[in-house]
């Protein structure tokens, strides 16, 4: 490895003014480095020939310049290089005597008088880095035999030495200098009223082998006859994804939504006994796509798979949004409680006090997050690091959107460390600089951010500045309970029309994301056939804990029938509601996890998505694993009354997607007659009869959706979630047409598979006419559709 370092290029990097980060510049083949330590005394540029098990081949002195930042710029370099740094600031001094392989030299405290903890012995990869080498579950780190010990601080005597001294070089994580001009395509730059909003995880959604015959099992099914086969060595991977984007397009899916998919502390390594983590919400680096989902491991190759996913998508017209962890990090908190002990690998080594909040006495924060480390983003530092990780995303790996986990942490102050005074943290959060720069971001670059809004310490939904979008869990239990016949109806009406109250100064009802469930939580088919989670199963569908214990479901009595039928309810009224769905990858097919609400460490074939029950009536009834017959799927479905070769619940769930996509009555900002606009569409509640005002606790509604001010379709949505039979009144159709019955989720329907629509979301020929009145069975919803 030549480096051709001078000293006149020392001297001009004190002066420089390039950004965070590293970037190899093809024409001079040199590259540039740059990492913000503002109160570090020095900083060592390391570079290692391998990424475990090595020292450094060659180093270089960076130098500080008046922003805080330290630089080098190196030749000599080539894209897949792997680097990384030593700093030593207040607490440990610059020492002549000082050398690698644990050293003590230097040291007076393990942290300085604000927080910082700086330590020469701790190698740490760039904050800013493209790619890292390895995360901290790597073999070599793991096991009594191996080396995670010493990644900590502190005076605990380790192999004869107090930790603070023990050498992690060798085992630490490395940086990767990457370059890659790989194309993403072009972004399609959907309205945002306009998506259908599909939550995956990168490898539970293609690594059952089923994914490898899905042209056999999907033959036959109008729509679907571009869908490919995975190959077994790309399942699981960003190839492997990119593969699936024919069938999540023709399934009427606009936007694919992936779970963490930053380097984060997990394992893809799969196993019945799960793997920690597996979800990704440890993020380790906030610009590197996660290594363990790239079939090419090569460095630079998650870049590039990525990249070329994200073009898939792009190419059959797909979003692809993010899962984004700002509010903590995968580096975690104190060592068995030890104010002394950390075991950070990257931003805490260089700036504790700026990308952490702490206590007075400089503990790491447990609060909103109870992660121990939560992030600070009062700091410029700490906003600028979200700030330029966004920007790489959308800019360079061309991303669509964002999800933000526990997005209120973002806008906490960093003195609100209690509940004292809500209404003052509130105002501080619609106006927190962090949160309305990603909106006016978002608004620039064409993109979503969407908030989970709560933590720990708060709800906050329908309190963002505007342009963002919320995850609305109020609709989440709202209509979990209306539909098992809590008879909420007045939440049942204000969320079904979009949630105006806490929406209507966001921007509109598209901020308003709809969502039955998510993946931390049932299935849809486990919602309506389990009362209470079951997360204590054996492998391969658990144990795993946590998960919700108020889950507002209900197993339907254990009728199979009703089950389904319920399936259906909540799909119907999910795409019928004003604002935004989303559902979970599987929920289009009738997809369990044996009633396990919680499987975020289960990287097991029992969670991954079973494309076999695309093809049959009896979905639960086909194996789980086919090298273990034993292993099997509670029969949740049961056996629906149609030809044994199709699964009648999944065509009914992509009518319903076509439906919207090809109807602009359902896809609307506007708030109608709630607006005071007449280019709108409006939602009208009556009771069955249709007199005004459904009375409190009312478990039959109609809702009439008025098009016309769009130039769609009018609809009748006969909702009865009683336990009998409900007449309604059906009134003459508006402009002279007739009304056609294109949906009835009762049982008697499901021959038809509950739809009368053809591909293009219009009614078919046997879509009948109905006049003057409809029953309506128990536990059902009707759709009628003008003309």
């Amino acid at each position: 490895m030549g480096l051709m370092i001078t000293n006149e290029d020392a001297a001009g990097w004190a002066q420089a003014t390039w950004p965070l980060g590293a970037e190899w510049d093809e024409a001079t083949g040199t590259a540039s480095f740059a990492v913000h330590a503002p109160l570090a005394s020095r900083v060592l540029l390391e570079f290692y020939p391998d990424a475990v098990g090595a020292d450094a081949a060659a180093d270089a002195v960076m130098a500080r310049g008046a922003d805080g930042v330290w630089r080098a710029r190196i030749g000599g370099l080539e894209p897949g290089v792997l680097y990384a740094f030593r700093v030593w600031g207040p607490g440990w001094d610059v020492a002549p005597e000082w050398t690698r392989g644990d050293s003590g030299a230097g040291f007076s405290a393990d942290f300085d008088e604000v927080g910082n903890r700086f330590n020469p012995n701790k190698v740490v990869f760039d904050p800013y880095a493209r790619e890292i080498s390895h995360n901290l579950s790597h073999p070599a780190l793991a096991g009594p035999q191996g080396a995670a010990e010493v990644l900590g601080t502190g005076g605990e005597i380790v192999r004869g030495r107090p930790r603070r001294e023990l050498d992690s070089g060798r085992w630490a994580p490395k940086s990767v200098l990457v370059h890659d001009q790989t194309p993403t395509g072009v972004r399609p730059r959907r309205r945002a009223e306009d998506a259908v909003i599909c939550e995956a995880h990168v490898r539970t959604s293609t690594a059952h082998p089923s994914a490898g015959a899905l042209r056999e099992t999907l033959a036959g099914v109008p729509g679907f006859e571009d869908v490919v086969d995975i190959p077994e060595e790309l399942r699981g991977t960003y190839a492997g994804l990119g593969l699936l984007a024919p069938y999540l397009r023709a399934a009427g899916f606009t936007t694919v939504e992936l779970l963490p998919v930053h380097a984060s502390d997990t394992t893809a390594v799969p196993g019945d006994a799960g793997t920690s983590n597996y979800w990704g919400y440890q993020t380790l680096a906030f610009f590197a796509p996660n290594r363990d989902y790239a079939h090419d491991q090569r460095p630079g190759g998650p870049t590039h798979e990525f990249k070329a996913m994200v073009r898939a998508f792009h190419d059959h017209g797909l979003e692809v949004y993010l899962d984004v962890v700002y509010n903590h990090t995968g580096e975690g908190g104190h060592w068995a409680g030890d104010l002394h002990t950390t075991g950070f690998t990257s931003l805490g080594h260089f700036a504790t006090a700026e990308y952490y909040s702490m206590t007075d006495e400089h503990r790491l924060i447990d609060g909103a997050t109870g992660t121990s480390n939560q992030m600070n983003h009062s700091s410029p530092a700490s906003q600028a690091l979200v700030l330029d990780s966004l920007r790489y995303w959308v800019d360079e790996m061309d991303v669509d959107g964002f999800r933000f986990d526990l997005a209120t942490v973002l806008g906490r102050t960093p003195s609100a460390f209690g509940r004292e005074d809500w209404q003052a943290q509130r105002r501080f959060l619609t106006e927190h600089p962090l949160l309305v720069q990603i909106a006016e971001f978002a608004r620039r670059r064409h993109i979503e951010v969407i908030a989970e809004a709560w933590d720990l310490w708060g709800y906050e939904v329908g309190n963002f500045p505007p342009g963002w979008g919320e995850w609305n869990g109020r609709y989440r239990d709202t209509m979990r309970g209306y539909l098992k016949g809590d008879g909420n109806v007045a939440e049942f009406m204000r969320t079904f029309n979009g949630d105006h109250r806490h929406f209507a100064d966001q921007g509109g009802a598209q901020r308003s994301i709809n969502f039955i469930t998510a993946h931390d939580g049932f299935t849809l088919m486990d919602l309506v056939s389990y009362p209470a989670k079951v997360n204590d199963s054996p492998p391969p569908f658990g144990p795993s804990d946590g998960g919700s214990d108020d889950n507002k479901s209900w197993d339907s009595g254990g009728d199979h029938a009703l089950r389904r039928a319920r399936l259906r309810n909540f799909w119907a009224i999910l795409f019928l509601s004003r604002g935004v769905p989303m559902t979970v990858s599987g929920d289009e097919f009738g997809r369990t996890q044996n009633g396990n609400n919680n499987p975020w460490s289960l990287n097991s074939i029992g969670i991954w998505s079973n494309y076999g029950m695309l093809a049959t009536n009896a979905p639960h009834r086909i194996g789980v694993d086919p090298a273990r017959p034993e292993i099997a799927y509670h029969d949740n479905f049961g056996a629906a009354a149609t030809p044994s070769d199709i699964n009648p619940y999944f065509r009914f769930a992509v009518a319903l997607a076509r439906l919207r996509a090809a109807e602009p009555s359902l896809r609307q900002a506007r708030y109608g007659d709630l607006d005071h606009d007449d280019d709108d569409v409006s939602y009208f509640f009556a009771r069955p009869d249709g007199s005004d005002g459904p009375g409190e606790g009312e478990r039959a509604v109609r809702v009439h959706i008025d098009g016309s001010g769009v130039g769609g379709h009018d609809y009748l949505v006969l909702v009865n979630m009683s336990t009998a039979e409900v007449g309604f009144a059906v009134p003459d159709c508006p402009r002279g047409a007739s009304w056609r019955r294109i949906i009835d989720t009762a049982p008697w329907a499901e021959p038809e598979f509950n739809v009368w629509l053809d591909e293009a979301g219009a009614p078919t020929a046997t879509a009948a006419d109905v006049v003057g009145g409809y029953a309506v069975a128990p536990w059902s919803v009707t759709v009628l559709r003008e003309g």
